[in-house]
């Protein structure tokens, strides 16, 4: 297919595909997916070889938001029964922590929910990394706190965060849908804030919500124009008790797609499998892995997720390895590029959204109805038996899914 030997040889040289290319991605059918995963696969390999990056969640406050995301269910007005519980203390943090670094994982992503923190909160996780890295050496930290004021990405990296999560989560057209209070510019101001902190900055999207194929365009190339170094993609986990939980609007033949297609535009990035992976690619998970190199492990922030174990199995039944502690993960024009990120640091943010940032969900999206994604998606059955609320690890006395 010319579409995908032009594709493969501007992901290689790092050349922006146009936006027809992007789309004619999302169009492909699935008779040609095998072939689309292939050569998405090419630009994986090119940049990152055959190594998956680990990332480990802690929750530090959950719930308790007055932010209204139609995604979160964290948010504003939510009847999901979800934990609820104020901030962690950092031994705790940290000892929710070590459970994720145990199982593989180098990078810990500390959320918080919230519009954004107060200075008092920035002092309360600059203790919890400082924390976490005594005890864990070589570990890297992402803060995933909301909206950031003047000055608190620098406070924040000077506490020893090696990056910022926040994302964009959809197209600044539809933003307006999905969340009334803050706006799409607010969003790209706190990644700014990072990048210009020296923070590796992390960003990405939810799809899933009825966007739109333009709209999933628009997003992944306004995150290619913010140039993070991380992209997690989130796939919608409809849980009840927030405004999407009929959306059910995905098939793992469309979340690969959609994969493939930020591969594309993101060729040399951390492309992170987020929140919903288990939820919307099932046994397809495998193959995603041909086109990201990066996942969670275990839960993640109010969900539960595959078992730590069974993620290890998978990485390694599908002929790809663990990235090590000792390995860099992004190529290294990106490491040293100037004002790039994290200098000495090499790789990029979280990826679990749920409140105002991070980059794994829980939920997230545009509006729409069930009759609606029945018929745009033929076949795609709700799956709410695989979405189940994380009563284990961080915030509970029982042990986390590591």
């Amino acid at each position: 297919m010319d579409l995908l030997n032009t594709l493969v040889d501007k992901g290689l040289r790092r050349e922006l595909p146009t936006r027809e290319e992007a789309l004619a991605v999302l169009a492909t059918s699935d008779d040609d997916l095998l072939d689309v995963v292939a050569a998405a696969g090419k630009v994986r390999r090119h940049w990152f070889g055959r190594r998956v990056k680990l990332n480990y969640l802690v929750n530090l406050k959950s719930g308790l938001c007055p932010e209204d995301c139609s995604y979160c269910s964290q948010r504003l007005g939510s009847t999901t029964g979800i934990l609820k519980y104020t901030w962690l203390k950092p031994d705790e943090a940290s000892q929710a922590a070590a459970a994720g670094l145990a199982g593989g994982a180098k990078r810990v992503c500390l959320v918080a929910s919230g519009r954004g923190p107060t200075d008092r909160d920035v002092d309360r996780v600059a203790g919890t990394i400082k924390a976490i890295k005594e005890q864990n050496e070589g570990v890297e930290v992402c803060a995933c706190l909301g909206l950031l004021s003047d000055g608190q990405a620098e406070r924040l990296r000077e506490a020893g965060a090696d990056a910022y999560n926040h994302n964009l989560n959809t197209s600044e057209a539809t933003y307006g849908e999905i969340t009334s209070t803050h706006t799409y510019a607010d969003r790209v101001d706190t990644v700014n804030k990072a990048h210009a902190a020296g923070l590796s900055a992390c960003s990405g999207l939810i799809a899933g919500m009825g966007e739109s194929d333009e709209d999933l365009v628009d997003v992944v190339y306004s995150l290619r124009e913010l140039d993070p170094d991380s992209v997690p993609v989130n796939f919608l986990i409809p849980v009840e008790g927030t405004p999407l939980a009929k959306e059910w609007n995905l098939t793992p033949q469309r979340c690969l797609r959609i994969l493939a297609m930020v591969r594309f535009v993101c060729p040399d990035v951390e492309v992170r499998i987020a929140g919903g992976r288990e939820v919307h690619l099932r046994t397809m998970q495998p193959l995603a892995l041909h086109l990201a190199n990066s996942i969670f492990l275990g839960d993640y922030l109010t969900t539960e997720g595959q078992a730590g174990k069974a993620d290890l199995e998978m990485i390694a039944d599908a002929g790809f390895e663990v990235e090590g502690a000792d390995q860099v993960t992004l190529p290294e024009h990106r490491v040293d590029r100037v004002g790039g990120g994290c200098g000495s640091h090499e790789t990029a943010g979280c990826g679990s959204h749920e409140s105002a940032g991070c980059g794994s969900h829980e939920g997230g999206g545009v509006c729409g109805t069930a009759a609606a994604a029945a018929a745009a998606v033929p076949g795609n059955e709700p799956r709410t038996d695989l979405v189940a609320v994380r009563r284990r690890g961080a915030g509970t006395d029982l042990a986390p899914n590591a």
